[in-house]
């Protein structure tokens, strides 16, 4: 996608037309990842946090609901690294900083700040948020990802710029 005007460049949604016409890149919905973490952080510096605030990338659970086990994320690398600022958490994709900044923040601020970038407003209001659990589609995330070099404004991705009949 362009960033300053939201014209879809390219796209590669499946290898073969001819075999499925399942369009990947529009149609398949999958679990975002740690490709929502800047959002959470979008929302953590619009509320007062700054590149510098700090988190402790500790073990952690917290409860998750009647006769459920306690929800207990963990890093990628299954290691922690004590007290890490904002900026390197998100430099190296910590789990557990997303996790209790979403938690300080409340699911609803930044669900409500994924509607802004273009998300669905059905995001599930869960911890498992910050990891990127919900689903969406990669035009949609790469939508969303306009904002950040738009100073926060996002352009709606378009594939048609004319159309003409043969005689022009």
């Amino acid at each position: 996608i362009d960033n300053a005007t939201g014209q879809i460049r390219a796209m590669v949604g499946g290898f073969d037309f001819a075999t499925s016409k399942f369009n990947r890149a529009t149609q398949a919905r999958r679990q975002m990842g740690s490709s929502f973490k800047p959002i959470i952080y979008t929302a953590a510096i619009d509320k007062g946090y700054t590149p510098v605030s700090m988190f402790v990338d500790e073990p952690i659970s917290y409860p998750a609901g009647p006769n459920q086990p306690p929800y207990a994320p963990l890093n990628y690398d299954r290691k922690f690294e004590g007290p890490v600022t904002l900026r390197r958490a998100l430099e190296d994709s910590r789990n557990i900083p997303a996790v209790k900044a979403l938690a300080e923040l409340g699911p609803q601020t930044v669900i409500d700040y994924a509607v802004r970038f273009g998300f669905p407003a059905n995001l599930p209001p869960y911890l498992s948020l910050a990891l990127g659990a919900a689903e969406s589609t990669l035009v949609d995330v790469t939508s969303a990802y306009t904002a950040f070099p738009n100073q926060g404004v996002r352009m709606t991705p378009y594939a048609v710029t004319r159309i003409a009949d043969r005689d022009g």
